[in-house]
């Protein structure tokens, strides 16, 4: 497992050298790579169908929990199977699609990079390696979304997905620290073992929301859905691989893996039914006034994505069977759908539902494949859609004795709605009259139009024989998610009864309102009319806001005065050890233990403070620097008075350089402008009275403190056994904390490189203003 989730970044990385061959006749042999990896996870379906899983362990970094651990089982065989079943298709689609396009190459490689992380993200036993793959997934799927950079709209929806993902992301990682240090493991297989614990630890909400907050951020929920429309920016290929089969589906797998761990309790159901069934009725609403056909799908899709939630949510087993379907039934049709649109727009030149109409007849085989995936997604019996939308009828009908009406209601207006919005995608673009405009347009290369014939088969074949499906697929992926055998089985046919009904009611009512319903700019432009009330305008507003803040923030804070910098950094030091201080009590000063001041410490300090006091009193730079160098001897003779002559010595050696550095620079300098008020030498002073106060306050506390020695004896002991030198602190710094020292060289390296750079600078009159 680990190599098959190894092989797209190796890939990714060997299309930098050996990119060109994707531009040449030879660049399809990339898409057997998802093939074979398809292939490899195919043969792992009868033994997880009869019950068995697999775990593979690499150690990674076992100090901190963690390993390279991956676990297949019906959950993650389900995902693998799409990610790279429909990668597949996306690779041989996308290879003709963009033929020609001068960084076909690059798209190629973002394409392995992010389904190596969709693999890696399923296949994770591990909560942090987990997180790794899925911030990967955030990264590539920028890039992806974004690859048409040269276009403002791709680049502003790229980070608009980044920013919302990432969040999800930091909130995600948060809840994982959490549950890992609440039950002592960052295995997700003994997490669920511990499930008591974490759920009956007075943090479990705190853990609860962090963790659906990642997940409802990816998976697009209310209110953070809005960057999914705005992904459409991105190539189709790009939209059918991540925003119906893999990215976008990431949160729910990982609601799914949870749900042993943090359901089964009121907090979990009623949070997701309410977010899950808010997102698929205000998105499946959406999608009828939409005139893009991407903008469809992708309201379609969002809606899709909420009943997943809503179906984790009621937490049932029909409920749990029901998502196990409905999440291959989905990525199916949804999947084909968007491949469709992209052959439509890459023929016509156009995705405008008002203009689109009769491709059926120069687009035989593309309006056979939009038909059939239609079907599936309107539940028309005889497809898989139709076994799906039964289940999720029964899974509400059977939930919650005082919420089942509302909950079937919710279930059934989404489904009239999507059904219209599926006969929009799928069915509207080929019927009617063939505009004069598209007579001469011509059916695309067969590996862009026979990927979506494939999937939309796959959809009518899986409806016709569903044990397949039940057996092999949806019922381990059940398992998994109940954490126990739950034997059920898929029929086509169970008899004249409510489900029956409900589906009928749908099929018919949501037939009679895609013929009905008319989309057009000008009911696009009403529903623009609530846009203020959106919550993708609310997050702009609170964006641009949090920009004024941070303009503000910044000229008050980093206002480019180095004295203002001091002051700040001071007062914040002031309020932290002030903090400190009393918490710890009043002090209590032992007057008797105190070593007695001699006339030389005492004419030393004197001497200190009045070379201070002409630092700050004097308009010449020269004086001030030779006063500061009187402090600096002054302290010199101090850690002589105190046994400590090696200190003494390296103080004296370098305060002498930096007299000699300082004059060196300065003596051709003006003198001091005294540009500080009455008022201002006040503040500092305070500021410096109350600081040197403190210090004062800390050192004494520090001498009544009592000492242990344990690490002093060792440094002592074992500096020159070790390190074979008789100076302790020179064995400190070079030996035992050498690459503290190196680092520090380092930085100062670098400051050095700026400096002289600055100094050597030459710029222009223009740059200059």
């Amino acid at each position: 497992m680990l190599f098959t989730v190894l092989s797209g970044l190796i890939t990714s990385s060997l299309i930098v050298p050996f990119g060109r061959f994707l531009k040449t006749r030879w660049g399809f042999i990339l898409a057997f790579l998802p093939v074979l990896l398809f292939l490899y996870y195919l043969k792992f379906i009868v033994p997880i169908g009869q019950g068995s899983h697999f775990v593979q362990s690499t150690p990674w970094v076992p100090s901190l929990g963690i390993n390279l651990d991956f676990k297949l089982d019906g959950l993650s065989l389900l995902f693998t199977l799409l990610i790279t079943g429909i990668g597949a298709c996306i690779f041989f689609y996308a290879n003709a699609y963009l033929k020609g396009h001068p960084y076909i190459d690059r798209f190629f490689g973002y394409l392995c990079l992010f389904m190596s992380a969709m693999l890696g993200l399923v296949l994770s036993d591990n909560m942090l390696l987990l997180f790794i793959f899925w911030e990967l997934t955030s990264i590539s799927s920028f890039f992806l979304i974004g690859f048409n950079n040269d276009i403002n709209d791709s680049r502003k929806s790229a980070l608009t997905a980044l920013s919302i993902t990432g969040l999800g992301g930091f909130f995600l990682l948060a809840g994982f620290i959490l549950t890992g240090s609440i039950a002592g493991t960052y295995s997700i297989t003994e997490l669920a073992d511990r499930a008591a614990l974490i759920q009956q630890h007075p943090l479990f909400p705190l853990v609860f929301g962090l963790i659906v907050l990642g997940a409802i951020t990816k998976s697009a929920q209310f209110p953070f859905h809005f960057w999914l429309p705005g992904a459409m920016k991105a190539p189709t290929p790009v939209s059918a691989y991540l925003h119906s089969a893999t990215m976008v589906k990431a949160g729910i797998y990982l609601l799914a893996r949870f749900s042993p761990v943090l359901g089964g309790n009121p907090i979990w159901s009623y949070s997701l039914m309410a977010i899950g069934g808010v997102t698929m009725l205000y998105a499946a609403f959406h999608s009828l006034f939409r005139t893009d056909l991407k903008g469809v799908l992708a309201y379609s899709t969002i809606s899709a994505l909420g009943v997943l939630v809503f179906l984790l949510g009621l937490g049932t087993k029909e409920a749990v069977i029901a998502a196990s379907v409905f999440i291959l039934v989905h990525a199916l049709y949804k999947a084909s759908l968007f491949l469709i649109t992209g052959i439509i727009d890459h023929e016509t030149g156009t995705r405008d539902l008002t203009a689109l109409r009769g491709l059926s007849k120069v687009l035989l085989p593309v309006a056979v494949a939009g038909f059939l995936a239609a079907l599936s997604s309107a539940g028309v019996p005889l497809s898989i859609g139709f076994i799906g939308k039964d289940l999720i009828y029964e899974a509400t009908l059977h939930a919650h004795p005082d919420l089942f009406l509302y909950l079937t209601g919710a279930a059934v207006l989404t489904n009239i709605f999507l059904v219209a919005a599926g006969f929009m995608a799928g069915i509207k673009p080929f019927m009617g009259k063939l505009p004069e405009q598209f007579t001469g347009i011509h059916l695309p290369y067969k590996s862009m139009w026979i990927p979506p014939l494939i999937l939309a088969i796959l959809g009518i074949v899986f409806g016709c024989i569903p044990g397949i499906l039940g057996d092999w697929l949806s019922g381990p992926t059940a398992t998994s998610i109940l954490g126990g055998p739950e034997g059920f089985q898929l029929k086509i046919w169970h008899g004249f009864n409510l489900v029956l009904l409900l589906s009928a009611i749908t099929i018919i009512a949501g037939t009679i309102l895609f013929v009905s319903n008319k989309p057009s700019a000008g009911k696009l432009a009403w529903i623009g009319r609530f846009n203020a009330f959106a919550p993708e305008n609310i997050m702009r507003v609170i964006s641009r806001e949090l920009v004024l803040f941070s303009a503000f923030f910044t000229s008050k804070m980093h206002n480019g005065y180095l004295r203002s910098y001091l002051l700040k950094i001071i007062l914040f030091a002031e309020l932290l050890i002030g903090y400190q201080l009393y918490l710890g009590g009043p002090l209590h000063i032992k007057w008797e233990s105190l070593s007695p001041v001699s006339f030389y410490e005492v004419t030393t300090v004197c001497i200190l403070v009045g070379a201070i006091i002409l630092t700050i009193r004097t308009s010449s730079r020269l004086t001030a620097v030779v006063a500061t160098s009187v402090v600096g001897y002054a302290i010199c003779l101090i850690f002589v008075f105190y046994s400590a002559p090696d200190l003494a010595m390296t103080q004296f050696t370098i305060d002498t350089l930096t007299v000699v550095l300082f004059v060196l620079v300065l003596f051709k300098l003006p003198s001091f402008l005294n540009l500080a008020n009455r008022r201002t030498i006040i503040r500092d002073a305070i500021v410096a009275i109350i600081f040197g106060v403190m210090l004062s306050m800390v050192a004494l506390r520090v001498l009544h403190e009592p000492t242990s020695t344990d690490i002093s004896d060792f440094y002592g002991n074992y500096a020159y056994v070790l390190a074979k030198g008789k100076n302790v602190v020179n064995v400190l710094l070079v030996d035992f904390r050498g690459f503290d020292t190196m680092f520090e060289i380092v930085v100062l390296s670098i400051a050095a490189l700026g400096v002289y750079s600055l100094l050597k600078l030459r710029l222009k009159s223009s740059d200059k203003e």
